[in-house]
């Protein structure tokens, strides 16, 4: 089986400019990559002064598109290009308005949408969003759970730990189960990944990502699930130019990787769309 290769938006170097996105979209689908990864922060806040201290990558500086918006005007430029979150920090959200944006996507764009999530890092962003950072483990398994039940129950009666619904559902819904995909770095990650998700997206480098998919293997394995079904993807967001991109990718398709995602964030090219485009 082939890997399929996508490229990440480079969303906190060109923000707000609809003509690069769509230079941008109709370049990469032309280019023959398979799909379009989005990342996800709503809120952006500087780490400074902060206790307990934000150890996460991103500051107010970075700019970040909402994916699914970002996804609905892709949609309509491209044909063939396919859309997934890297990841959606979905128990910052709520978990009804995700289940109805992802269907919209997944409609607009004729089923090219991939869902993959996460739990987040900054609690900065869950209290602005009105949620509870130290819950968001517990409820992200919930949530997985009722997206699947919206996507299909017309009518839905629902009770949860975090989340309920009356007689009530989504409408229009998607004409499919749309494949939702974990994310994370931790042991917890990895089971939760191997245990609820259709596949797992790894940031890691090449050998980080070949190890860390032998855990969720392991997981895979104990819990009597398929390999062969369960999809794979390496963010390879630590190679620091092309051969060592290449070179990681390489290795990750070796190890039975099903995707790859190719960000030229971080690597000097600034505002410059086209300087991507060429990365």
């Amino acid at each position: 089986m082939n890997m399929q290769i996508g490229v990440a938006y480079p969303t906190t170097e060109v923000a707000g400019d609809p003509d690069a996105i769509r230079k941008f979209c109709l370049a990469v689908e032309q280019m023959g990559y398979t799909h379009l990864m989005a990342y996800d922060h709503v809120v952006k806040c500087p780490h400074e002064g902060r206790e307990p201290k934000l150890t996460g990558p991103y500051t107010d500086k970075d700019t970040f598109h909402d994916p699914f918006v970002l996804f609905g005007f892709a949609a309509a430029i491209t044909t063939k290009l396919q859309f997934s979150t890297g990841v959606l920090v979905l128990p910052q959200r709520q978990t009804v308005l995700v289940a109805q944006q992802a269907a919209d996507v997944d409609l607009v764009s004729r089923e090219r949408l991939r869902l993959g999530v996460g739990i987040g890092w900054n609690y900065v962003e869950f209290e602005a969003l009105g949620q509870n950072f130290k819950t968001r483990g517990r409820r992200v398994e919930e949530q997985v759970e009722y997206l699947r039940k919206l996507w299909t129950t017309p009518i839905l009666t629902f009770q949860g730990e975090f989340d309920r619904i009356d007689r009530a559902g989504i409408n229009p819904r998607p004409r499919r189960q749309i494949p939702l995909w974990i994310g994370g770095h931790s042991e917890v990650a990895y089971e939760r990944g191997a245990r609820i998700g259709d596949g797992f997206v790894f940031a890691a480098s090449g050998e980080g990502a070949v190890e860390a998919w032998g855990r969720v293997q392991h997981h895979l394995r104990e819990l009597g699930r398929e390999e062969a079904e369960f999809g794979r993807e390496l963010l390879a967001l630590f190679a620091r130019d092309k051969q060592e991109t290449v070179d990681h990718l390489r290795r990750w398709r070796d190890a039975g990787g099903t995707h790859a995602g190719v960000p030229s964030m971080n690597k000097g090219l600034g505002g410059d769309i086209d300087a991507h485009i060429d990365y």
